[in-house]
């Protein structure tokens, strides 16, 4: 059966904007926490956005960033909860990754315990190997994994049942791998997928399912090889030239959006600020061209629309997620 996740986070599109009216007084965002080691896609997150608002000058000074790996997003989530509630120039990365954490019961918390603030692009899923790596094609890999779903190690930067690894399941459903088998996988996470392709290529993993956005710089440096992105579509230069799965005949997409939450105390004016300055943020050349740089598709959810939208993935990941039996 052909398996797409747009049904359940949607492919690309332009979305309706904010969720206010009038002009909100600028807040002066200047930290952003990135739950992840330097490196990742929650890392590249802060650190891009927390640039421009300072070159568009819609904060005081620079953005602090504040790593704080842990639980793929949990300490972070539970740091604010119980410690920053109401910080209203606080900002925390978030992503499918984590609206997939929250589905499967792995944050200290759902979906009222913060307040979401909105989304900026939407980044694509990967599947790559090493340079060096035996497998040419996308078909070798999963002909292997399929025959043997225990020879190889694959890595992601989410933990069993994550987004990495769901995506990488898929693939191997699709290729024919029996759904009582599908547990046999071996998995292997790290905090990032910038870590996992290290781990790959001092030959400690085989492959890795993550974003591309995590992964661009090793991809343009030719130290692995692209077995296919996840998106309906090829994507746009310079990533033009990558093999998408569904040209090789698997039927399998995977996008990842990258956002923002904070406290769950934060006030109505101030939340509304903090979306207002994210919204003129998204609408500047300097986010497309970022976003461009970094395999990332420009999509805005903001305010309102954008809680609403992420309360909605989260049903939708815990359905998928009960389907393939990650979760009871």
């Amino acid at each position: 059966m052909p398996v797409s996740f747009k049904r359940a986070l949607g492919a690309p599109a332009m979305a309706a904007g904010l969720a206010f009216s009038g002009s909100a007084l600028a807040v002066p965002i200047d930290e952003c926490i990135a739950p992840a080691d330097p490196g990742g896609g929650w890392d590249f997150t802060c650190r891009s956005v927390g640039k421009l608002l300072t070159e568009l000058e819609l904060t005081d000074g620079s953005v602090q960033v504040t790593n704080m790996p842990g639980g793929v997003g949990a300490v972070a989530f539970s740091n604010v909860a119980s410690k920053r509630a109401d910080d209203s120039d606080l900002v925390v990365a978030t992503s499918t990754v984590g609206m997939t954490q929250i589905a499967q019961g792995r944050y200290p918390g759902g979906a009222d315990t913060m307040r979401w603030l909105g989304m900026l692009g939407t980044d694509v899923g990967v599947i790559l190997v090493d340079d060096d790596s035996e497998f040419e094609t996308l078909e070798q890999l999963l002909d292997t994994i399929v025959d043997d779903p225990t020879s190889l190690a694959v890595a992601g930067s989410s933990g069993a049942g994550g987004w990495d690894h769901i995506r990488a399941l898929m693939l191997a459903k699709a290729a024919g791998l029996p759904g009582d088998q599908i547990a046999q996988m071996r998995w292997v996470q790290f905090d990032g997928g910038g870590p996992a392709v290290t781990q790959m290529m001092g030959n400690h993993v085989d492959v890795v399912s993550t974003d591309l956005g995590e992964v661009a710089g090793f991809i343009e440096s030719g130290d692995v090889r692209v077995l296919a992105v996840l998106s309906d579509d090829p994507l746009p230069e310079p990533f033009d030239a990558l093999p998408t799965a569904v040209s090789q005949g698997y039927d399998v997409t995977g996008y990842n959006w990258r956002g923002f939450y904070t406290g769950g105390e934060v006030s109505d004016a101030d939340y509304a600020a903090m979306v207002e300055s994210l919204n003129t943020l998204y609408d500047s050349d300097e986010w497309k061209e970022t976003a461009a740089q970094n395999g990332l598709v420009p999509l805005w959810r903001g305010g309102n629309e954008f809680s609403e939208f992420v309360r909605e993935s989260i049903a939708n990941v815990e359905a998928i997620s009960r389907e393939i039996g990650v979760i009871q």
